[in-house]
């Protein structure tokens, strides 16, 4: 379809109008970006997407708790066999025309080697979970996913806490394939962090959660 238009555009006699109106258009986004960051705080939870800014309501108890456990047990594993480095919450990550803050993400070890103690703006990971809720579910599995794809995030993880599920996606040939959709009982693999494999379970249970970490630190 994009190419479809693009060629009907290129063919069109009203394309040096379209042009300077796109061109306008773009400049005036990249200004409200530009303010988005001046504006936008640690304490506000805000994403710059197409042009728009989306300011987060405050999150359910489960939601937080499942961000929490699947933040530290990846963390912990990262850190432990040194893949790279795990963020949450309010790592800002720059995508061409959109700012995301998943709820984790992950940077291998290249990537992650230019940080800095004040670095606040991070490039695309190479993995992402969002946990779903009512006000964001309908973006994350349109709008991110997408963009996710369109990016070479090369696995995303939809996690429903609600049901306590995860749906994971593969990037493969360019495309994004429904990997696995773990339920309760199922033990999770992923080519990011590879030799890790637990039952979901423990990304849903705090207690399992802390030991999960403790058992991965003291191996």
């Amino acid at each position: 379809m994009e190419a479809i238009l693009l060629q009907q555009l290129k063919q069109s006699s009203d394309l040096p109008q379209v042009l300077e109106e796109l061109t306008s258009f773009w400049e005036d986004e990249q200004r409200r970006r530009a303010e988005f960051y001046d504006w936008v705080t640690p304490d506000v939870k805000a994403e710059f997407i197409n042009g728009e800014v989306i300011i987060h309501s405050p999150a359910r108890n489960r939601h937080l708790d499942a961000v929490g456990n699947i933040y530290s047990v990846l963390r912990a594993f990262a850190k432990v066999h040194q893949l790279g480095e795990v963020k949450t919450k309010k790592a800002m990550c720059r995508f061409t025309r959109s700012d995301y803050e998943p709820d984790v993400c992950f940077f291998d070890a290249a990537t992650a080697q230019p940080f800095t103690q004040d670095t606040t703006i991070f490039p695309v990971p190479q993995f992402i979970v969002e946990v779903l809720s009512p006000s964001t579910e309908e973006r994350d599995r349109g709008t991110k996913f997408d963009d996710y794809e369109r990016h070479g995030v090369g696995e995303y993880w939809l996690v429903d806490p609600a049901i306590q599920s995860i749906e994971q996606y593969l990037l493969r040939s360019s495309r994004y394939e429904l990997t696995n959709t773990w339920q309760l009982g199922d033990a999770m693999n992923s080519p990011t962090f590879p030799g890790l494999r637990i039952e979901i379970d423990v990304f849903f249970d705090d207690l399992r959660a802390l030991e999960t970490v403790g058992e991965i630190v003291s191996r």
